[in-house]
């Protein structure tokens, strides 16, 4: 397992080769003292195991998949699925292989760029899909980017699942969280999307406006709004560290795990998409190139 790290006057960034992981980022507090924001292991090892896709590129479809499977050009994929769903790739996803790394860059733009091959019927996908992920440190900010291009028609959604930890507190419920987020997929009790929209009006997701998270535990999918140029931004007071998450995708996962005091946001398409007529199309065909760019910009 390699690690690769590269820095700015700013941020440091710390990769693994397996799961393309985000091991270590860390940023400066308002006191100036070196913190990692994200939840990850100190021994690279223990990613091995790891069941909670700490840090990972996830794919080749990231959320749930209804009964693990999906139609294209008339044609009926079975995916792995448990209790009737598939999750975040299947059983050995993304997170679990091993990339090669591309690109290593120590400019004034530092970069991180590796690569995946996922050959035809992996984990029961169609088309055999070239994955390229790139981690570059810009000023201030993180930019991620999730780029594919298959040679048969297939789905993807792809996506980072870094735990973002401000601070050192145990859980975060002190967080201030605002989503520029005014709808959510409403979902089954299993998570799964059934394809209508709801509005977070007067709802514990509505965080439209700036509110500290309290006792509010997230695993939702909200739809960004149309025209917004920043997607979430959360804060901690403790530490003084602000995070703006600004994407060109159409959905944000927000989640805040049982444990680790941390919270997700994964910028992606829809769970689901692939079974949802009234969701944004997962569906890549060959001569063309999904991008996922996103940005975590800190101050």
């Amino acid at each position: 397992m390699n690690q690769i790290t590269v820095k700015n006057n700013n941020i440091e960034l710390t990769v693994l080769d397996f799961g393309a992981i985000i091991q270590k980022l860390i940023i400066k507090d308002k006191n100036g003292n070196p913190t990692n924001v994200v939840v990850g292991y100190e021994n690279s090892e223990d990613y091995l195991v790891d069941d909670m896709f700490l840090g990972a590129c996830i794919g080749r479809y990231a959320g749930r998949i209804t009964n693990g499977e999906f139609s294209l050009n008339n044609e009926n994929y079975k995916l792995h699925q448990d209790k009737s769903v598939h999750l975040h790739g299947g059983l050995k996803g993304f997170n679990q292989k091993y990339f090669k790394i591309e690109k290593i860059d120590h400019s004034k733009q530092p970069s991180i760029q590796l690569s995946y091959l996922s050959r035809d019927l992996e984990e029961g996908y169609p088309g055999t899909l070239k994955v390229l992920v790139t981690y570059t440190l810009l000023e201030n900010s993180l930019k991620i980017t999730h780029e594919a291009t298959t040679d048969k028609t297939t789905v993807v959604n792809l996506t980072n699942h870094s735990y973002f930890k401000l601070d050192d507190a145990e859980e975060v419920n002190d967080y201030r969280l605002q989503l520029n987020c005014s709808k959510i997929t409403e979902t089954h009790d299993n998570l799964l999307p059934n394809g209508n929209f709801l509005n977070v009006e007067n709802s514990k997701y509505d965080f439209t406006k700036e509110k500290y998270i309290g006792e509010t535990r997230l695993d939702t999918p909200f739809a960004i709004d149309k025209g917004s140029d920043i997607s979430a931004i959360v804060k901690s007071k403790k530490s003084g560290i602000t995070m703006k998450v600004k994407t060109n995708q159409p959905a944000l996962i927000v989640y805040t795990p049982p444990k680790t005091g941390s919270i997700c946001f994964e910028t992606q398409n829809f769970p689901d998409a692939p079974n949802q007529e009234n969701f944004p199309s997962s569906t890549l065909r060959p001569g063309e190139v999904y991008k996922n760019e996103s940005f975590f910009t800190f101050n």
